[in-house]
């Protein structure tokens, strides 16, 4: 089997996920590692193989033969190292969000395709087993059309979580809140099961965090191009954290949905997932009493994975076989680019308040 050369840009915590995959894959050749702490990189490198250390993109790409990088920076960091690899024929694998603005996220598609380079955004929720059910109902028109979508997110982060990385809670170094932080996912899997959207409506707020100056709480109400409406509610207020959500109802009257988080969202490198993702609704014709056989073959799974970091290694591995096989991967940077749309157009409703039309 063909071994990509990998480097992994971003020693942090999330960073680790990456390296864990990268450094054990058939399909990698863990090669290098960078970070703007060259300490850092160097035992970060000496944990996963010995793979060179660097901190320096350019001089990485330079001289050490990188064929794809996952990029792992604070999400206002993604676009340099992106672009730079892009210029050095590597394809780039980021982690969500894909930017924090939208221009960032156009320049960025722009290097992949003006070189040629393949862009693909870690979403690894869409992998979780009960969203590929409710992914596959859909498709198959079990629930007739989407008609209506919801989003519910009732989390919690502490003072502690913002302290532990200078960068986090600040709208300079982290583009936003609750909705640039830990939505993305479910932004992605709403949009990904409804279809394209027409228009967002949304207001945010900062309700009891006042030692950050993002929001931790967030509203919206969504019109898809098909006709059906959607809602968020998300927010990092629910000490100790409720729950994630994510529901569709259809023309039919069918409904399915997913709990992919229970109590708070897990933070990489501090927590892991201590619950499985489950489906929570399915009311689809003959399969009403399904719940339980789902519940049973999950909840098994769940006991012989990390799901901290199963999904991360699956989507890493389609990433690296797109390249190997020339086929787009999973998650493109252009579905990437939706969930920023998503987060700046309830921000800029909030600005104006007022619907913002899709496209921005």
């Amino acid at each position: 089997m063909r071994r990509v050369r990998t480097a992994i840009i971003g020693c942090g915590k999330i960073g680790h996920t990456h390296a864990l995959a990268l450094s054990t894959m058939p399909e990698s050749e863990l090669v290098a590692v960078c970070d703007n702490q060259l300490d850092r990189a160097q035992a970060f490198a000496a944990q996963y193989g010995g793979a060179k250390a660097f901190d320096s993109v350019a001089e990485m790409l330079r001289v050490a033969n990188v064929e794809a990088v996952t990029i792992c920076t604070p999400h206002p960091l993604h676009e340099e190292p992106c672009v730079l690899a892009s210029q050095a024929g590597a394809h780039s694998l980021i982690e969500k969000p894909m930017a924090s603005s939208l221009e960032a996220c156009d320049r960025m598609l722009e290097a992949a395709a003006k070189h040629g380079t393949k862009l693909g955004i870690v979403s690894q929720r869409r992998l979780f087993e009960p969203v590929q059910r409710m992914k596959a109902a859909i498709d198959a028109g079990k629930i007739g059309k989407p008609i209506l979508g919801t989003f519910s997110m009732f989390s919690w982060r502490d003072q502690a979580y913002y302290q532990s990385d200078p960068w986090r809670g600040k709208w300079a170094t982290e583009g936003g809140g609750v909705l640039v932080n830990q939505s993305p996912h479910q932004l992605d899997m709403l949009q990904w099961l409804m279809g394209e959207i027409d228009e967002i409506s949304g207001y945010w707020a900062n309700l009891n965090h006042p030692y950050v100056e993002v929001e931790d709480t967030a509203v919206a109400m969504i019109r898809f191009k098909s006709g059906g409406l959607g809602n968020v509610i998300t927010s990092l207020s629910q000490k100790p954290g409720i729950y994630t959500k994510v529901h569709v109802h259809g023309s039919n009257g069918a409904s399915v949905g997913v709990q992919t988080d229970t109590g708070a969202t897990f933070v990489a490198g501090m927590s892991g997932i201590s619950a499985p993702p489950l489906n929570d609704i399915w009311t689809i014709p003959g399969e009403e009493n399904a719940l339980a056989e789902f519940e049973a073959a999950d909840r098994q799974r769940f006991s012989q994975i990390d799901a901290t970091t199963y999904y991360h290694r699956l989507q890493i591995q389609d990433f690296l076989k797109a390249i190997i096989d020339d086929r787009p991967p999973m998650v493109t940077g252009q579905e990437g680019r939706i969930v920023v749309e998503m987060f700046t157009a309830i921000y800029r409703s909030n600005e104006l308040k007022r619907p913002v039309r899709f496209p921005l």
